[in-house]
């Protein structure tokens, strides 16, 4: 697989960055019991993903969700991963090696992304917009816009409402969401176009599908 990644930045965010990756997975099995998975494809199911796309996830962690988009996208696609968190990336670059997926994991921010300009297909964004504060949520969006080629799409899937119960989905927003109307319109001023957005399915989750014009 090409790498398409140029020298990531690694400098200073003012967004939140995650670094207990090992934790962070033994947490997520034990709220989720055992079912992360089941709940990522159920989401990512949404973003029609196709064999041969080329897919970038933002904000990756640990890389669940690319691996999955790997598993679409098959031999003849191409799945990057970038997350500020060096640790993050690492445990995602072993997961992917002990599952025999050829990934692409580069540690770098998403508010100055790490590759040249209409370089795919589809970008992911999962449950980390709300990571960021509202300038630095509109530099990803500019960023996401430029990384996709024309006719490309940006999937995002976030918290848009405070918690209202108890379990998986509630204990991961505690520290903050985004309004649905702002998940919508951060792309809109990024000079995409909404094709859909709504309820992802899951409890205080909702989503939007925008792409960007030919």
């Amino acid at each position: 697989m090409a790498h398409t990644a140029q020298n990531g930045n690694h400098g200073k965010t003012s967004g939140i960055v995650l670094h207990a990756a090992g934790g962070y997975d033994l947490l997520l099995s034990m709220l989720s019991l055992g079912r992360e998975k089941k709940f990522r494809r159920r989401i990512l199911s949404k973003a029609n993903l196709v064999a041969g796309e080329h897919v970038l996830d933002i904000g990756c962690g640990t890389g669940t969700t690319a691996m999955l988009a790997k598993e679409i996208v098959g031999a003849q696609g191409l799945v990057c991963g970038v997350d500020a968190s060096a640790q993050m990336i690492a445990r995602a670059r072993r997961k992917a090696s002990r599952a025999s997926l050829d990934i692409d994991f580069t540690q770098g921010l998403v508010e100055s992304l790490p590759f040249g300009d209409g370089q795919f297909d589809v970008v992911l964004s999962s449950m980390m917009l709300h990571h960021l504060p509202a300038k630095l949520r509109r530099q990803c969006a500019s960023e996401v816009r430029r990384v996709l080629k024309p006719g490309g799409r940006i999937f995002a899937v976030d918290f848009t409402t405070a918690p209202s119960e108890k379990g998986f989905i509630a204990h991961f927003h505690r520290h903050g969401h985004i309004s649905f109307a702002e998940l919508v319109e951060i792309f809109r001023q990024a000079g995409m176009t909404i094709r859909s957005s709504g309820e992802a399915g899951l409890v205080d989750l909702h989503y939007v599908l925008a792409t960007v014009p030919n």
